[in-house]
């Protein structure tokens, strides 16, 4: 069983996301989204709210497990047995970091391969931060984020 890791703080999912969740789905028996917890980045939902959000728009991704990690990402990927870190590139400045990432964690286990998928045209510029920032100006974001996102957010900002 071929088993993938889309790891990322999900702080909200976007549609960009679930393209690419989707697409590395057709490659992997199983993907697993890997919320991360990032206190330090001081994310706007919880981690329960960040896992309800992704689990609620993976009823029809058949092949998808969610769950939360701290730590070292190749750790998990050790652990649950994944041959394979899933990275979305959205433009040409996401790929400086996600090269850096990569060999980072092929030093630490080499075994362990990184997979980077370009986001399909349309969700290049959205980034989750960049939703969260709009929205808080009661802009509309429902073309950028799942239903439940957008609902969540909007309770969450009080509009």
């Amino acid at each position: 069983m071929k088993i993938g890791i889309y790891p990322g703080t999900f702080d909200p999912i976007t549609h960009g996301h679930l393209d690419v969740l989707q697409r590395a789905c057709r490659l992997f028996d199983n993907v697993i989204v890997a919320v991360a917890e990032n206190a330090g980045k001081g994310p706007f939902f919880s981690t329960e709210e960040r896992m309800k959000l992704v689990e609620e728009n993976l009823t029809n991704i058949p092949n998808t497990t969610v769950m939360t990690f701290s730590g070292l990402l190749v750790d998990l990927a050790k652990q649950e047995g994944a041959i394979a870190l899933i990275r979305g590139l959205r433009a040409v400045s996401d790929f400086e970091y996600e090269f850096q990432m990569a060999l980072m964690n092929r030093h630490l286990a080499s075994e362990i391969e990184t997979i980077l998928l370009m986001t399909k045209e349309g969700y290049n510029y959205t980034s989750s931060s960049l939703v969260k920032q709009v929205a808080q100006f009661g802009a509309d974001i429902s073309k950028f984020v799942p239903a439940n996102v957008n609902a969540a957010l909007r309770a969450k900002l009080g509009s």
